[in-house]
């Protein structure tokens, strides 16, 4: 297994809200810190196709594209590298951050380690989901917050933000073909099942590779395969060091 330690890049812009302020609010959740190399007080003309390429179609409504379009502040928010013990909670704690920022004057959100963003709306109601969750649903909520998915590259549908709650990617083979919408929200839902199942089943530390895996007691059985990480190099944002563990049709 890697030695790198996945650490939260967060994405925050605003018209008002200084930048010594994000850093304040953040800082009062405990180990959050403002990146001052990259963060300015001026608007960055690439944040709307960044924006963009990170699924804000899924819920971003006309006044979230115009918040990002009339930013003039982008923070870069930091968590410390995160040990795999720590980070399902940094990442809980990070969520209900993004939430403050978002009722503090911040008007965007994106999360650079991950790829993903949300409309404030979306971001505000996981953040409540979260904040009164136990076990599977605080898992779900997480997810859903901060991980990207599903990705196509051919033949996997996979995800990408996984590390930064430690556990391994998920992913699902599905061959050449791409799926239908109609078969897309069911594999969407594997995907989210098997990350539910890496997250809080104590039998998921235990996985080998070519295990049995079914979503339900009566469910079409599959099989798990495991392996690291080999989309992205040990110093990009995006790279697990925990691997990936693979849905594929048992035969």
């Amino acid at each position: 297994m890697s030695e790198a330690f996945p650490r939260h890049v967060l994405c925050v812009l605003s018209s008002g809200l200084a930048l010594s302020e994000m850093e304040r609010i953040a800082s009062g959740f405990g180990g959050f810190v403002l990146d001052r190399e990259y963060s300015e007080a001026e608007p960055d003309p690439r944040m709307p196709e960044a924006f963009e390429a990170s699924m804000a179609a899924a819920s971003f409504d006309e006044a979230d594209w115009a918040a990002v379009e009339s930013h003039g502040t982008v923070g870069y928010l930091l968590s410390m590298p995160m040990m795999r013990e720590l980070a399902f909670d940094t990442s809980r704690r990070l969520l209900a951050v993004t939430a403050a920022l978002l009722r503090s004057g911040a008007t965007a959100v994106k999360n650079e380690s991950s790829g993903i963003t949300h409309g404030r709306d979306r971001w505000l109601s996981l953040a409540d989901r979260a904040a009164g969750a136990k076990e599977e649903d605080l898992a779900d909520a997480l997810v859903t917050a901060w991980v990207k998915r599903p990705i196509y590259d051919g033949q996997v549908l996979y995800s990408c933000g996984m590390h930064l709650l430690g556990a391994p990617e998920v992913q699902i083979e599905i061959g050449a073909e791409p799926p239908t919408k109609d078969e897309l929200p069911e594999l969407v839902e594997h995907l989210d099942t098997l990350a539910i199942y890496l997250l809080t089943d104590p039998r998921a530390a235990e996985i080998e590779d070519g295990a049995g895996f079914r979503m339900t007691e009566d469910a079409p059985r599959w099989l798990l395969r495991t392996g690291p990480c080999d989309r992205y190099d040990e110093d990009d944002l995006f790279f697990n060091p925990y691997g990936y563990a693979r849905l594929t049709h048992a035969r």
